[in-house]
């Protein structure tokens, strides 16, 4: 397991837990946590690819991944799942080697099938039905639980949205940064200049330290890339894409920040997804090059690091009349760590066939996303259950062993 993984790293023999309920402080210090959102509903009837149904082969007569031994077919994990083609060289290595495990039949009760009202409401991680409260995100709930406590020797933990604006997740009672770490972004339109003009603007405010610390962070951010341009003549991988983005997260995940948040849009494939290739396929393939990407630049912190990889809700089993997927319910989520228990399909499953479909036309939920991860993080930094139920109100983590 991930904690006895610290634990010996630590040099500790037992587990010291304090009043809130988690592991002590320096545990949770080695701990990196990565959440990547995937906006837009992606199809995960064509990444995790149920083989064993002959129902999915019938449902979709031009999409489907073929079989395993067959042209374009499906990578085999089990007897009755197979891995999308395209992430044969990212993804199925990590397989293997039991960094990997994949949770279908995951999401939310949500049915509004709104990608706006859904995504919201997992960010929130508040129980459906009640009254939202914008304000609070289940990361920033996190971050809040695990810090500890005003006079405390350990220094905070540090989450970081590597987004352009803050996302709901991260929104709450702990300040939290964010900054688009893509191609061309950096330092923005402010030079040194007025950044010292605008600092002190501030200065003797309450706003001085916030605003003092965005422009640190930001010239943090713009060495770190500075850094890679400068590698680049010296025949450094490309950074094209999420690849590069990924890369980026890991050294700054691996020097500073230990939980983090990033989304990835464009999974929303209603015309022409395509099959073993085309749009669906392309995209999958630079996902698992910036996973893989993002595991091979955490270097040893991989072994003490995990990265779950969601999307607000899947899409129809069935595909439409224009060799797309609408949108649907149940969906699969990745975990990977380089001390996972995985190389599995985890969680709880059933056999695909038109009497188990959702309403007729989608994957059912039985593993919901709040007690996956509330379990999750159960695990990964000895929450008992209060505190589960503080981060996921209403909520009881189930325990998939997979740290």
């Amino acid at each position: 397991m991930l904690r006895r993984h610290l634990l010996q790293a630590l040099g500790a023999s037992t587990l010291a837990v304090g009043s809130a309920g988690v592991l002590a402080a320096p545990q949770a210090q080695d701990v990196r946590f990565l959440l990547v959102f995937l906006r837009g509903g992606y199809d995960c009837a064509s990444l995790l690819v149920p083989t064993g149904s002959s129902f999915y082969y019938e449902s979709r007569p031009n999409i489907a991944i073929a079989r395993p031994g067959q042209q374009g077919s499906a990578l085999p994990l089990t007897p009755d799942w197979g891995l999308h083609p395209a992430l044969a060289g990212s993804m199925l290595p990590l397989y293997q080697q039991g960094q990997l495990a994949f949770v279908p039949f995951a999401g939310t009760d949500d049915l509004s099938r709104s990608h706006f009202d859904t995504q919201d409401s997992m960010e929130l991680g508040q129980p459906v039905g009640g009254r939202r409260d914008y304000r609070s995100g289940f990361l920033n709930r996190l971050v809040a639980e695990l810090n500890p406590r005003a006079g405390a020797s350990a220094p905070p933990l540090q989450p970081m949205a590597f987004t352009s604006t803050l996302p709901l997740v991260l929104r709450g009672a702990v300040d939290v940064p964010n900054t688009l770490l893509s191609a061309g972004a950096g330092r923005g339109g402010v030079d040194a200049r007025q950044a010292q003009l605008i600092a002190s603007m501030y200065q003797g405010t309450a706003l001085a330290t916030p605003v003092a610390e965005g422009f640190a962070t930001r010239d943090e951010v713009a060495r770190t890339m500075q850094g890679e341009m400068e590698a680049a003549s010296r025949n450094a991988l490309s950074t094209k894409g999420f690849e590069g983005t990924a890369r980026r997260m890991a050294r700054l995940m691996q020097a500073r920040y230990q939980i983090g948040f990033v989304d990835v849009g464009g999974w929303d494939t209603h015309v022409a997804q395509g099959a073993a290739t085309g749009a669906l396929a392309n995209r999958l393939e630079e996902l698992g090059q910036g996973l893989a990407g993002f595991a091979d630049e955490m270097g040893a912190a991989w072994k003490s690091t995990v990265v779950v990889v969601v999307s607000e809700f899947g899409r129809t089993f069935r595909e439409n009349g224009n060799r797309g997927t609408d949108h649907g319910h149940g969906t699969v989520f990745w975990v990977l760590g380089g001390a996972l228990q995985g190389g599995r399909i985890a969680g709880e499953q059933q056999a695909l066939t038109p009497t188990t479909l959702f309403q007729n036309r989608d994957y059912p939920v039985l593993n919901d996303y709040r007690s996956v991860l509330g379990g999750l993080f159960a695990r990964l930094y000895g929450l008992n259950a209060a505190a589960v139920a503080r981060v996921f109100p209403g909520t009881k983590g189930a325990d998939l062993r997979l740290v």
